[in-house]
């Protein structure tokens, strides 16, 4: 039996031997990502469910949170959803929590940093977690209750969503790119197009497209009610990936800073 991309991505990280549209499945993941809106909700939950039990994460490897939305804060309670965050970082020693310095957008910023590549699953209380399709990964948004859940046992529930596939040809006009085609292609499906299924983008039009315009065109299938959009990694997506993985060499004690407190 054939599997497109996102199916791949899923049943490769469940212990089943085969997996169809609409099935709910529960799966090992990559990485799962908070940041100062939802991962203090995803913490409260956490401690609930885990004061009978163990009160450590899962992998304080494969957790990452950022606070982006609210910091800097323009107030006490914004800076005290970040706080929430540094507090849990501190507390669990959890290595990718980036503040001051060293953060950013988070959907920019995970990208750079290498912590998402081809075949990886990834969860994000976050709608936009779609990015990382661009990689080749199956990444998308999730509610706060489950990602708490992840930090407890690095699964989550998952309806295998149907594939819709998308093929680019002829050539791009000067100046357009992929925030264009994808913008161009949910106007042509509408905000519903694509709803709880996974977008795939290809064809010569795509395969020349430089990382950034991937990123741009998979961080908006939300936008069309998809649950994920991806792209097959190909020399552009192993050159960025190289590239990245090289300009990281060295700083890894920088960005595990909370691992020493």
């Amino acid at each position: 039996m054939g599997y497109t991309i996102s199916e791949k991505i899923l049943l490769a990280h469940t212990d089943k031997k085969d997996i169809k549209p609409g099935e709910f499945i529960e799966a090992r993941l990559d990485l799962a990502l908070g940041n100062d809106i939802t991962a203090p909700l995803a913490i409260e939950q956490f401690k609930k469910a885990t004061a009978q039990g163990t009160s450590k994460v899962f992998d304080r490897k494969r957790i990452v949170l950022v606070p982006d939305h609210f910091a800097p804060a323009k107030d006490l309670r914004s800076a005290n959803q970040c706080k929430i965050l540094a507090d849990f970082a501190r507390e669990q020693k959890i290595e990718n929590y980036f503040e001051v310095g060293c953060m950013g957008i988070e959907h920019a910023l995970l990208p750079e940093k290498g912590l998402v590549g081809p075949g990886d699953l990834v969860i994000g209380a976050d709608s936009h977690t779609c990015t990382y399709g661009a990689l080749g990964a199956h990444a998308t948004g999730v509610g706060s209750t489950d990602l708490a859940r992840a930090f407890i046992d690095g699964k989550c529930w998952f309806k295998v969503p149907r594939t819709l596939k998308f093929v680019y040809t002829g050539k791009l006009n000067k100046w357009v790119g992929g925030k264009d085609l994808i913008l161009y292609t949910i106007g042509k499906i509408g905000v519903d197009g694509a709803l709880y299924r996974s977008m795939e983008f290809t064809g010569e039009v795509i395969r020349k497209l430089p990382m950034d315009d991937r990123l741009a065109m998979c961080n908006m299938a939300i936008e069309a009610g998809a649950r994920a959009g991806v792209i097959e990694p190909d020399d552009i997506t192993f050159e960025y990936i190289r590239q990245v993985t090289k300009s990281q060499a060295g700083k890894a004690a920088k960005y595990k800073k909370f691992s020493d407190l």
